[in-house]
C-alpha cells in the first residue's frame, strides 16, 4: 500500500489514498476567503497522518491584505488542548471557513501554524478580544480561574 499524498495543481488538490478531490489552493490571494467570517475549521495532523478538525474563533491581521503573502490570521486555545500537540510536531494545517459547529463554509487551503510569544502573542490577543467583544472577554474571566495556559498561533499562507 502507498503513502498518502496530495497532488496540487491549477487549486486542486486530490488525495489519492482517499480517493477525494478537494479545492484546495496554497497562494496567499485565498486567504481572502475568510474576510465576513467568524469561525475557521482548522484541520491539524497527528504523528499517523490523519487530520483532526477543530472550529475555532480567529482574527486577521488587519496592517496586511488577506490576498497579501504577508497575510496573518490568529487563534488562541488552551495549551493542553490536542492541536498545540499536534502543531509543534507538524506546522503544516488545512483551514476552511466555516460556522460555529464546523460546517465547512469554503474551500479548503494549505497553511503553516505557528506557535507564538511575547509581543506578538499580546497583540494576536488584542485582536481577538476586538473582534469577539464582549464573549472573548467573559470566556477570559471564568478562564482567569483556571491556571491552563493560553496558547496563540499564526496561520500563514503555505
Amino acid at each position: 500500500m502507498s503513502a498518502p499524498f496530495l497532488f496540487l495543481s491549477h487549486a486542486r488538490c486530490e488525495d489519492r489514498m482517499a480517493g477525494e478531490i478537494l479545492t484546495c489552493g496554497s497562494d496567499a490571494m485565498n486567504f481572502a476567503a475568510f474576510a465576513g467570517h467568524k469561525y475557521l475549521n482548522l484541520e491539524t495532523f497527528k504523528k499517523s497522518g490523519d487530520g483532526v478538525k477543530t472550529p475555532v474563533w480567529f482574527a486577521a491581521e488587519p496592517t496586511t491584505s488577506l490576498d497579501s503573502s504577508g497575510a496573518k490570521l490568529y487563534l488562541y486555545t488552551i495549551g493542553v488542548s490536542g492541536k498545540v500537540k499536534r502543531v509543534r510536531n507538524n506546522s503544516r494545517v488545512k483551514i476552511a471557513p466555516c460556522d460555529m459547529r464546523g460546517k465547512v463554509l469554503g474551500d479548503w487551503l494549505e497553511a503553516r501554524a505557528e506557535i507564538v510569544t511575547g509581543e506578538e502573542a499580546d497583540h494576536g490577543t488584542r485582536l481577538l478580544n476586538k473582534k469577539y467583544f464582549p464573549w472573548k472577554q467573559l470566556l477570559a474571566f471564568f478562564a482567569s480561574f483556571s491556571r491552563r495556559e493560553r496558547i496563540v498561533f499564526v496561520i500563514r499562507p503555505a
